[in-house]
């Protein structure tokens, strides 16, 4: 068998990718790492992911599909909740003093 009949090229597949999409997958990602640091107690590597989530969505705007940037936004907002609620449950040192005594 040829290798043209193997698929498409590296090359060619290179030629075919859009940076909207690949921005895309990497904001989806952002938002599952965001969590996942969340439930490790992590808060300043969530707090980073969603400070890059907050940068990188305008770029997008008209650049990728409007639901896809929809979801991401929706996402964001979402951690960012989720995020503000660890933060804000989380003791802190002067309740964790008045506990000791």
């Amino acid at each position: 068998m040829a290798d043209t009949e193997s698929g498409p090229s590296a090359e060619e597949l290179l030629r075919q990718l859009q940076v909207s999409d690949v921005l895309l997958g990497t904001l989806a990602s952002l938002v599952q790492i965001g969590y996942a640091k969340l439930g490790e107690d992590d808060s300043g590597q969530a707090r980073l992911a969603i400070e890059a989530l907050r940068a990188v969505l305008p770029v997008l705007d008209g650049a990728a599909p409007a639901d896809s940037i929809r979801d991401l936004r929706q996402a964001t907002d979402n951690l960012q909740l989720a995020y503000a609620s660890k933060v804000n449950d989380a003791p802190t040192t002067a309740d964790e003093t008045q506990e000791e005594t």
